[in-house]
């Protein structure tokens, strides 16, 4: 299983490679976000793997206690057997405690075996995992420039129809707003102007009423 897992392994991390190293590719994005997702499967498959391998490695485990325990089961019935002076029990109760014991032991060298490969695994799991989340780093900065680079186009657009220089149109837009604001404050101004000469006219004429009136009184 080890040896299936790290040829997939390198097959990935040669794939990733060869993308990286590729500095003309027509849709770098696209073949990206292909590769991203290609490794991302393959990283499941490869958690499943381990998942796999743990739940071996605590078989092997349970299996060997078994044994051990029916190991010490046959090693007591025998040494029973044998002050009962029931040989052929004895016999058959060490032919038995033999067997569990290289039972045991083989299973222990499983044991050992199968958490050594956990342990390689694992570590080449943590590896693809940093890979993986390198690529994601790597998408994220294409997409930075790719939306710099469309920003750009989309600007050179306006410049091209406007036929000035760079922004032109959004110094038009903000002379407008400008001219616009002034007139809206001329017009305003003027209004209130009227209206200022108007009251003082009418005051004027009201304070002149009232002088006549009394001069009249008088």
């Amino acid at each position: 299983m080890a040896n299936v897992f790290t040829r997939l392994v390198d097959s990935i991390e040669s794939d990733i490679q060869a993308f990286l190293d590729k500095k003309d590719e027509k849709n770098p994005m696209q073949a990206l976000n292909h590769y991203l997702r290609q490794s991302e499967k393959e990283t499941e498959k490869v958690r499943q793997l381990i998942e796999r391998q743990r739940r071996l490695k605590d078989e092997f485990r349970d299996e060997r206690k078994e044994a051990d325990l029916m190991a010490d089961k046959r090693r007591d019935q025998a040494e029973i057997a044998e002050k009962a002076d029931e040989h052929e029990l004895a016999d058959f109760a060490r032919k038995d405690y033999e067997e569990y014991r290289a039972r045991a032991e083989r299973l222990t060298y499983s044991e050992i075996e199968a958490v050594r490969q956990l342990e390689a695994l694992e570590k080449k799991y943590e590896e693809m995992n940093h890979k993986l989340k390198d690529m994601r780093l790597r998408r994220m900065e294409m997409m930075g420039r790719e939306n710099i680079a469309r920003a750009r186009h989309q600007i050179n657009k306006l410049d091209a129809g406007a036929g000035e220089k760079p922004y032109s149109r959004f110094a038009d837009m903000e002379r407008y707003i400008e001219e616009l604001e002034h007139k809206v404050n001329n017009d305003y101004y003027r209004h209130t102007f009227d209206s200022k000469i108007a009251r003082i006219e009418k005051q004027m004429n009201s304070g002149d009423a009232s002088s006549e009136s009394n001069e009249k009184m008088v």
